[in-house]
């Protein structure tokens, strides 16, 4: 079978400006966001606002955290609560804010072999387990990675025991594109699901369930731990995209007529 490796993924989103004649921050976020096409949109628009680039490193929430704790980052976008949490706790991060939010949804195969099509999430699972499908988990400590162990557990399933769990260390699309070329179930966010084009045999067999929540926050580095970081420029970022220009560029970011993030920050920061 080919072995899938992590790529990460650089994307500078910049108006055709020069580079070096305007101000820019680091964002450290998650493959979903730039995968979906989220920051293709939602950038330019920041940067029309503000007059500062951004420069995204897109990888997995867990790398995207460690990045802000390393102050490799000037801010951050993910979708782990819990880790973000931490990360603030420690006094790395300034405050997490609630930007938006969509869901997760099971990936698999059209036929549904393991029959799993529903709106619970644990059933579906126990269902790959009984019926030994093919199951490709991002493996990459991701927000979602973390998301579909999570799920496991809830199952009362260990991995561990599974023996068609195949995790590939890869971003969503990678791991979506591997499903397909395996015809095997995975766990994807609705959003890189919507943008995702190589779906083969694959259709989205379980959603609904309330546990399936997705929710994503912004948080500026903490210049007290790291007093490189840009923390004016990444303060007017976390303003923007929790503002209501940011808010409403969420809202209108759809593919094919369906929106794949609904914004939610709270009211009057």
């Amino acid at each position: 079978m080919k072995r899938w490796c992590l790529a990460i993924v650089w994307v500078v989103i910049a108006l055709p400006a020069a580079w070096a004649q305007v101000p820019a921050i680091v964002l450290a976020s998650t493959t979903s966001t730039e995968q979906s096409g989220l920051f293709a949109y939602l950038l330019p628009q920041f940067q029309r606002a503000t007059g500062i680039a951004v420069k995204v490193v897109a990888v997995g929430s867990g790398q995207a955290i460690d990045m802000a704790r390393r102050g490799d980052a000037d801010v951050l976008l993910a979708h782990d609560p819990a880790a973000e949490e931490r990360l603030v706790a420690e006094g790395f991060a300034l405050r997490r804010i609630p930007v938006m939010y969509n869901d997760f949804v099971l990936i698999g195969p059209a036929a549904d072999p393991a029959r799993v099509r529903g709106s619970d999430i644990a059933q579906a699972l126990r269902h790959i387990r009984e019926q030994r499908a093919l199951f490709v988990s991002r493996g990459d400590r991701s927000g979602t990675h973390a998301a579909e162990l999570r799920y496991w557990q809830q199952a009362q399933i260990d991995v561990a025991t599974l023996a068609a769990y195949r995790a590939c260390g890869c971003g969503m699309g990678p791991a979506l594109n591997m499903a397909a070329s395996l015809d095997a179930y995975t766990l994807a966010d609705r959003g890189t699901w919507l943008a995702f084009a190589n779906r083969g045999s694959l259709a989205l067999l379980v959603e609904g369930d309330r546990r399936l929540f997705n929710p994503y926050a912004v948080m500026a580095v903490n210049p007290a731990k790291h007093p490189h970081v840009k923390q004016a420029q990444a303060q007017q970022f976390v303003d923007w995209i929790t503002g209501p220009a940011g808010q409403a560029a969420i809202a209108a970011f759809r593919i094919g007529g369906q929106p794949l993030f609904f914004p939610n920050a709270p009211k009057g920061l």
